[in-house]
């Protein structure tokens, strides 16, 4: 386990996601990733001879969006866009490690790719992203949560806060219907997510998960 993979360990035991009760490791428990560049001959950029590289991939956390480059069973069968298991150990099926990157140490590939990962995901778990526009909260006096999304200033933010109080968002096109003003609600968190991912000194993230 590399150090990279211990710490994520630690902090999914922390949050309740990376135990094992007992033989069997609750679904709930299973950590996903959305692969965004495929290598099955390694990088580029290593020298080593071809067949002491290891297969490897890009890929994008479904919890907190954080950049992975995985390295891959010989014979692990993905492709661009499969789900993968990189969490817990036990779990794992096509993954043999895996480590943190930032932005710019993506693939070209993974990089055109990573705006559609955003989108799936965020399609797979709707609730969970309109849950956003139900339960954003201030940050400080003069900026609430709502405020770090693009295109969304103090009259957009009191209108989903005006919305919101008559009763919970149940989807994003009901987030449109009833929020005048605020057009392609989803698209404008794929956008924010965009943002925390290529700018890691963002001083506030509301999506994506910091360094370790």
């Amino acid at each position: 386990m590399t150090a990279s993979e211990s710490e994520d360990a630690d902090d999914a035991t922390a949050a309740g996601e990376g135990s094992d009760a007992g033989s069997e490791t609750d679904a709930a428990e299973v950590r996903h990733a959305v692969v965004l560049d495929h290598l099955p001959h390694g990088r580029a950029d290593d020298d080593r001879p071809r067949h002491r590289k290891s297969p490897m991939a890009y890929a994008l956390g479904e919890r907190d969006f954080r950049l992975f480059e995985l390295t891959l069973t010989d014979d692990a069968d993905v492709s661009i866009g499969d789900r993968v298991v990189i969490g817990p150990t036990e779990a794992r099926d096509a993954v043999d490690g895996f480590k943190q990157v930032p932005y710019d140490k993506l693939s070209n590939t993974a990089t055109g790719e990573l705006e559609y990962a955003i989108e799936a995901i965020i399609d797979e778990h709707e609730r969970r992203f309109v849950d956003f526009y139900n339960d954003a909260q201030p940050i400080t006096l003069r900026l609430h949560q709502l405020n770090l999304l693009p295109g969304i200033g103090k009259k957009l933010r009191n209108n989903v806060l005006d919305q919101r109080k008559r009763g919970p968002f149940e989807s994003f096109e009901e987030v449109e219907e009833r929020v005048s003003g605020l057009h392609r609600p989803k698209e404008v968190l794929v956008e924010r997510i965009l943002e925390e991912l290529r700018d890691d000194d963002l001083k506030y993230k509301a999506f994506v998960g910091r360094d370790e």
